[in-house]
């Protein structure tokens, strides 16, 4: 039976759309994290939607409000999680927010990367096949399917409609 884990994932853009906030996970050694930078999220409650779960996790995670919010897409990871869980994700471009960033949170520390060489960080090797997709000037939302084992991705499959 596939029930996921739902999720949100945020990349809050820099008013001049050059940089992107990410968070450095370095506050906590049992971090299936430990070391990536990521974008700013987390799971869905079962009282919420995608978008409201989206807007709590940036407030709590970064101390922003967000009022621009683009879906860019969704990816299917299954068996991503520590134990094999499978993980839906809904995937937001923040282009506009109020309130200024918090430099660290209880996952680790905050700073404004610059989208051009995000390539170059240490991240989850499945983030390089969607990244450029969350970024890019196709409209479109993308919807992705990377299936997962041993903490590296098998496959990457996308469409856009």
């Amino acid at each position: 039976m596939y029930t996921p884990i739902i999720g949100s994932l945020g990349y809050i853009v820099s008013p001049d759309r050059t940089q992107t906030l990410l968070v450095h996970r370095n506050a906590r050694a049992s971090d299936q994290h430990l070391g990536k930078y990521n974008g700013l999220g987390g799971k869905m409650r079962a009282d919420e939607d995608v978008l409201t779960c989206l807007r709590r996790e940036i407030r709590e995670e970064a101390g922003l409000e967000c009022t621009e919010v683009q879906l860019r897409g969704t990816v299917n990871w299954t068996g991503f999680g520590p134990e094999g869980e499978d993980w839906l994700g809904f995937i937001f471009l923040i282009t506009a927010f109020t309130g200024v960033p918090k430099t660290t949170n209880e996952e680790g520390d905050l700073a404004w990367h610059a989208i051009a060489t995000l390539d170059t960080l240490p991240m989850w090797e499945g983030d390089r096949y969607f990244l450029p997709l969350v970024f890019d000037e196709d409209l479109r939302p993308f919807h992705g399917y990377m299936p997962y084992a041993n903490s590296r991705p098998l496959d990457w499959k996308y469409v856009r409609i």
